[in-house]
């Protein structure tokens, strides 16, 4: 894989040679990123930035459809697999034998049944934090059911051997949007997620979408580091204070595969960020990215952006229009510093005009009924949730989760608004992730610009929203439908795994 690194003091002296501008000419992304607000700016360009640039790989490669089993079931065997990534033989934790994980999709108003079996090798081994290792269990991350019952209840786990049916009421599902899957077993969710499981989940849109007929893919975005053939290990505590970051930057599992596509046609992306800890800052060479929809579902109408923050569990659903005569174009990964001090820009990517002209139209409208709820936030219960690390450990509102009996919690009824704000006290970004519900962001104070002007504004559904280091965050909560014990927490997994999570427990509104 291809990388170079240009100093902030290199990057001057290019500008006054005038070579500066060759390179922005050759990646005008990056031109407009740090041209813009909130772009380069808010990633901080003090620092190297190191460029990854692998070759254009192989064709693009979409996650086949999980299969059903003779009960209408879809099958996922939790198993290790010896794979090839990028070349490289690799042993690796997966759904299936597949890495990333079959897709599975479904409807609002199906009932959607999953069969999970722990084929993983029975073993007393205890990772770095001192959790028994191969105990797993199955998040729909996404979607608005009931935590409780053999739902997405994470209080059920599967040891080797075990087999988990889950039964998920899709009933009050919005369509048109994707979502994922994968374990969560506290301690141990980061090296099974950092292994390999996870795959994709998608809602299917209504029937009277306004997006029938385009074609469309779905982009699991994942990194990883490979070591005497396995995933490299955790081998300290400051690995989950950091969170791991990997050397292989991956879509479906192919680095900088090739996708075709037809001059003047728009083709739909549907992009997870899977990744541990590893953001994205997403633009396309010459091109605008159109985004139609976001975690909770499908927006109003597109919005032209010149990039996109993506941080870990985010979901964005974006229109490519392929405007620019013909040529090769690459998707990239911009520098942006979440707190760590490491800046790259990867070629994820490459788009490949070819095939006959088409004339593909961007629609004007995507759902119409989507809006920014306008409530009266005077009377609502308002919660106050601080993010902060310290010796190890993650904490939220100073109590670092060991188990249920010693974690922060939050009540709430069913059938109500709540307004949340989240504090980050610490000097590294977090992403916050509530399950069941998603939310409306109300402001961000903080972090890039763009972001936050983006989902402050538009009539978003948010079940992942980025805390900036040292900012915050102040959503509104809709807590319907479903009651429960269930989490919220960093999706910065390691930050997950060392205690910032709480527990939401969610009562029946009384009667």
């Amino acid at each position: 894989m291809k990388r170079h690194t240009v100093t902030r003091r290199e990057f001057m002296a290019m500008t006054s040679l005038g070579a500066a501008g060759a390179y922005l000419a050759l990646h005008p992304a990056l031109a407009r990123s740090m041209m813009g607000s909130g772009g380069m700016g808010s990633g901080g360009m003090g620092g190297k930035v190191t460029l990854i640039d692998p070759p254009p790989g192989a064709a693009f490669f979409e996650p086949p459809v999980a299969r059903k089993n003779s009960s209408g079931s879809y099958e996922l065997l939790v198993k290790e697999a010896r794979l090839r990534l990028n070349g490289t033989p690799v042993t690796l934790l997966t759904y299936n034998g597949m890495y990333p994980g079959p897709t599975i999709r479904a409807a609002r108003g199906e009932t959607l049944n999953v069969r999970m079996v722990n084929m993983l090798p029975k073993t007393t081994a205890t990772n770095l934090l001192g959790h028994r290792r191969n105990i797993t269990n199955l998040h729909t991350h996404g979607l608005h059911v009931s935590p409780s019952g053999k739902a997405d209840n994470m209080m059920r786990m599967a040891a080797p051997g075990e087999t988990l049916d889950y039964i998920y009421d899709l009933s009050h599902e919005q369509p048109g949007h994707l979502n994922f899957y994968h374990p969560h077993v506290h301690g141990t969710v980061a090296e099974q997620y950092w292994g390999g499981l996870a795959g994709p989940l998608v809602i299917e849109d209504a029937a009277a979408g306004q997006l029938p007929g385009l074609e469309t893919h779905v982009m699991l975005l994942k990194d990883i580091t490979i070591s005497n053939g396995l995933p490299e290990p955790y081998l300290s505590t400051s690995q989950y204070m950091r969170g791991k970051e990997g050397n292989l930057v991956m879509v479906n599992g192919r680095v900088n595969p090739v996708l075709a596509i037809r001059p003047g046609q728009v083709q739909r992306w549907q992009i997870v960020n899977a990744c541990n800890a590893r953001f994205f800052k997403l633009a396309l060479d010459r091109h605008s990215l159109r985004l139609v929809g976001t975690d909770g579902g499908l927006l109003d109408k597109p919005y032209q952006l010149s990039s996109i923050l993506l941080s870990p569990g985010e979901r964005i659903d974006v229109l490519v229009k392929a405007d620019q005569g013909g040529g090769s174009f690459k998707l990239l990964s911009l520098p942006y510093d979440r707190g760590c001090g490491s800046l790259q820009q990867v070629t994820l990517l490459t788009l490949d005009y070819s095939g006959t002209s088409t004339s593909d139209a961007v629609p004007a409208t995507i759902d119409a009924t989507a809006t920014r709820l306008n409530l009266d936030l005077s009377s609502f219960p308002r919660r106050q949730i601080t993010l902060s690390m310290m010796m190890g450990k993650g904490y939220v509102n100073g109590i670092s989760f060991t188990g249920m009996d010693h974690a922060s919690r939050i009540t709430s009824c069913t059938k109500s608004y709540e307004v949340w704000e989240i504090f980050n006290q610490s000097n590294m970004d977090h992403p916050f992730h509530q399950h069941v519900n998603a939310c409306q962001v109300l402001s961000i104070s903080g972090g890039d610009s763009g972001y936050a002007s983006l989902y402050s504004t538009a009539p978003a559904w948010k079940d992942v929203v980025l805390v900036p280091k040292m900012g915050s965050v102040t959503l509104l909560v809709p807590v319907m439908d479903y009651s429960g014990m269930t989490m919220f927490h960093c999706h910065i997994i390691e930050h997950e795994d060392i205690g910032m999570m709480g527990v939401w427990d969610i009562m029946d509104m009384p009667m």
